[in-house]
This record gives structure tokens, C-alpha cells and sequence, in this order.
């Protein structure tokens, strides 16, 4: 998937229950999110099954991206339009044999040295993070802030390395938060809780981020 087609803004679900990440999903559509990322940790097989499939009919009727976290065999079992590997969750060449050349391939990255070996497995587009501390995720990475996307960024540049969509992920809170990670050369953004607790917020980020 180009860049000229990527959305700018991705939203990735919460919620404890079935009906609650639903709800949350739902809002975050109707609010304007063009793109999911179905990601319910610690849920019960057929639980996540169940919301994968729906959500990915959902997204279908919204025009939006359907992408799931973790699981490449889920992904494609409900046929949604890629999957987000993190850097425990298996490699992006089984994922690419399993779902096809077709399908978007996302990786988690937290450093130079995590950038560099996805864009080497060909990712569509990398997760940067975090940008400062979250309690979405419970075995958070290093927090980069600033000044550590502008480094990572700047390494990528002055290594001449194939150019692939870099989100910043992780506490950003604030819509001077995304103002300033623009600035250090990221492609988008990726939103959790924020957008969780006020789905109106949407239409101010794609203003920000046209």
C-alpha cells in the first residue's frame, strides 16, 4: 500500500468486553477514524474471532481499514486488510506467505536498530514508540519522546534507507503532541485511549494532520 492511500490517523481499540470494544469502535467511525486496529489483549480466542469478523463487516459499510493485531492466521481467516506484528509476534515473511501480497504488514519498532529490521522485512509501515509513558501497554518499551524520533528519523535519512511510514504511538495525549511529532518527520499517528475517551477529538487531528 502506498503511502498516497495510507490514512494519517489509526485507532486502536480498547475495551474489556465484546460490547465495549464494539462501542468504542463504532464511536471512533462515526467520529471520522478511517482505521482500526482491532487489538483486545488477554480476550478469549473465539471472543476476539467474534469481534474480528464483525468489526471487519463494520469497517467494510465505513470504508475503513480493518486491521488486526498479533494474530496473521486471524487476519486472515476474517479476510481483513492486513495485520500489526509487534517485535515477539513472529516474523513478517510468515505473516506475507500467510496473507499475500495484497494485505498490509505493520511492526512495532523502538529504536534505530528495530526500524532498520522492518523496513528490511518490507513492513507497509512501522509503530514508533512509545512517545511517552501509557498504561495501554503493559510491557512498554523505553519511552522516546521528542527528541528520540527526531534521532531515529534523522538516522533513517543519513543511512539513505527505504522510506516507509513511520506512526508515533504511546502517551500522546495532546493535539500539540501530534503537532510537534509531525515536525519530526513521522507519517501519522496512532491513538488509543485519546480517542477512547472523546471520539469528538477526530476532526480536529485530520485537520491537523492534512
Amino acid at each position: 500500500m502506498s503511502t498516497k492511500t495510507m490514512e494519517k490517523l489509526q485507532y486502536i481499540s480498547q475495551g474489556q468486553t465484546l460490547a465495549a470494544q464494539k462501542d468504542n469502535i463504532l464511536k471512533a467511525l462515526d467520529a471520522g477514524v478511517k482505521w482500526i486496529q482491532v487489538r483486545w489483549k488477554g480476550a478469549r480466542q473465539e471472543h476476539v474471532y467474534r469481534l474480528a469478523e464483525e468489526i471487519k463487516n463494520v469497517c467494510s459499510l465505513y470504508g475503513a481499514t480493518c486491521i488486526i493485531n498479533d494474530h496473521p492466521r486471524l487476519a486472515a481467516a476474517v479476510d481483513a486488510d492486513g495485520v500489526h506484528l509487534g517485535l515477539e509476534d513472529g516474523s513478517i515473511a510468515s505473516a506475507r506467505k500467510l496473507l499475500g501480497p495484497g494485505k498490509i504488514i505493520g511492526g512495532t519498532a523502538n529504536s534505530f536498530t528495530d526500524v532498520n529490521q522492518r523496513i528490511t522485512e518490507n513492513c507497509d509501515y512501522i509503530g514508533l514508540g512509545p512517545f511517552r509513558f501509557t498504561t495501554t501497554k503493559q510491557k512498554l518499551s523505553p519511552v522516546l519522546g521528542l527528541d528520540g524520533y527526531e534521532n531515529i528519523i534523522r538516522q533513517v535519512r543519513r543511512e539513505g534507507l527505504s522510506p516507509i511510514p513511520i506512526f508515533a504511538i504511546g502517551g500522546i495525549a495532546h493535539l500539540e503532541d501530534i503537532q510537534q511529532l509531525l515536525q519530526t518527520g513521522v507519517y501519522g499517528i496512532a491513538l488509543s485511549a485519546r480517542i477512547t475517551h472523546n471520539p469528538a477529538i477526530v476532526s480536529s487531528i485530520n485537520k491537523i494532520l492534512i
